[in-house]
């Protein structure tokens, strides 16, 4: 099964072609320019590169969500717009668990943590053992401090990836809890652990078509809680 996917939720880009559980190619940036402008040359251009086309294709695969409110609609769109043409399946995957799955390999706990704001991370904990994991927690937004105690009840280092992964670690070894975050070329979020939530999706028959693939934002924007706020302040 080939899978193509797309990594655009927060400051990084990536584009990574896999075979089953084969990484064949991956592009990576992270430049600060806009996802806009290079997501979709980094799709075509790793394409020429390996001789392959999106006909080739089995699975559109992206990161939707949480994230970057931006990052996400930018990255579902494109692969709404790979996928429409040949009908291919889409595997909207979660960030998180994307994160996760790049150090499955460790085994223990691993917490995938992005930065929200508001003294906020979008995190979700899982536990690997033998290249395979296993949820602990939901995908959800909360406060750091919420976290690390639950963290700390459940007494296991943690490792800890994604751009929020120095937010949790600060936190935890505030509080004297153990971690370890993943080295800094391996902590940001890649397209090849999109790929890899992808296949785990598509064995257990979860793919959905473009149409039905849709961000997963997990809260309001900033401007639909101040909104919020101002109508609450006005009753």
């Amino acid at each position: 099964m080939k899978i193509i996917a797309l990594e655009s939720s927060a400051v990084t880009a990536s584009v990574a072609v896999t075979e089953d559980d084969r990484l064949l190619a991956q592009s990576f940036q992270n430049s600060g320019l806009t996802h806009s402008a290079t997501l979709m040359p980094m799709v075509s251009d790793l394409l020429k590169n390996t001789g392959l086309t999106l006909d080739e294709m089995d699975v559109v695969a992206v990161a939707a969500g949480p994230g970057s409110f931006t990052g996400v609609r930018i990255g579902v769109a494109a692969a709404k717009g790979l996928a429409w043409p040949g009908d291919k399946p889409c595997a909207p995957c979660s960030t998180l668990e994307s994160m996760a799955w790049q150090c499955a390999h460790m085994g223990g706990e691993i917490c995938a943590a992005m930065d929200a704001r508001r003294n906020q991370v979008y995190c979700a904990r899982f536990s690997a053992e033998n290249g395979e994991l296993k949820r602990l927690t939901d995908d959800r937004a909360m406060g750091l401090d919420e976290l690390a105690e639950e963290i700390r009840a459940s007494g296991k280092l943690q490792t800890l990836v994604g751009d929020g992964a120095h937010l949790v670690q600060k936190a935890l070894e505030g509080q004297g809890l153990p971690c370890a975050p993943m080295p800094p070329h391996l902590i940001y979020q890649t397209a090849w652990g999109v790929a890899r939530c992808a296949l785990r999706m598509a064995q257990e028959g979860r793919l959905v078509s473009a149409a039905a693939m849709a961000p997963s934002y997990h809260r309001l924007s900033q401007a639909e809680r101040e909104r919020l706020e101002k109508l609450n302040a006005g009753q």
